[in-house]
């Protein structure tokens, strides 16, 4: 766990209340804008061991309520619409 101070943490924190959602809602956080280096290098600031994970300047983070995924159903149609058709 992070704990930090500033003036940032105000404005997160208000952005999350303004979801409504409720406080046990389980939630994923990620970071948007990096990149990972695939190609191995030497472990210097211009060629980063593979792997290295690097934040963009305009990175972002993404906030995630888990919510389960509830696949739509064509509607069944009634014998009543059924009988119209002759």
């Amino acid at each position: 766990m992070v704990t930090a101070s500033g003036h940032w943490l105000g404005q997160l924190s208000l952005a999350l209340e303004s979801l409504d959602w409720p406080s046990d809602a389980e939630i994923v956080v990620e970071i948007g804008g990096t990149s990972v280096y695939e190609i191995d290098g030497a472990g210097t600031k211009w060629a980063p061991v593979q792997g290295t994970r690097k934040y963009n300047k305009d990175a972002f983070i993404v906030i995630k309520q888990k919510t389960p995924v509830v696949s739509s159903n064509a509607p069944i149609p009634s014998k009543q619409e059924g009988s119209d058709q002759k």
